[in-house]
């Protein structure tokens, strides 16, 4: 199994969610051909209502934790709400170019 589709995996049974995309955005950055490092992540789930936006961060940090300890550096995360989903027209904003590493220069 990849490592997205682990996390979509984890993220499917942990927040039964609406809508999830997990896309993976290693090409975006100064790593390896192939990596699997990078990810935006769109979750809309019931199961982040009445909870603050550090809360639903935390809630997917949590649900990723040995991803994140091993080969996941970055996570771009969009957490919202079935109603907050359809208000934004059921679309989250695309990543900014990476600057770090060799790409800054």
């Amino acid at each position: 199994m990849t490592v997205q589709q682990t996390i979509e995996a984890k993220l499917s049974a942990r927040f039964d969610p609406l809508h999830l995309e997990v896309v993976n955005e290693s090409h975006m950055h100064s790593v390896p051909a192939g990596s699997e490092s990078h990810f935006r992540i769109t979750v809309v789930s019931e199961r982040f209502a009445d909870r603050r936006l550090l809360e639903r961060h935390r809630a997917v940090n949590e649900a990723l934790t040995d991803e994140l300890r091993g080969p996941v550096h970055a996570l771009a995360l969009h957490t919202l709400t079935p109603e907050e989903w359809f208000a934004r027209g059921g679309a989250t904003r695309e990543s900014p170019p990476c600057l770090g590493g060799s790409k800054g220069t």
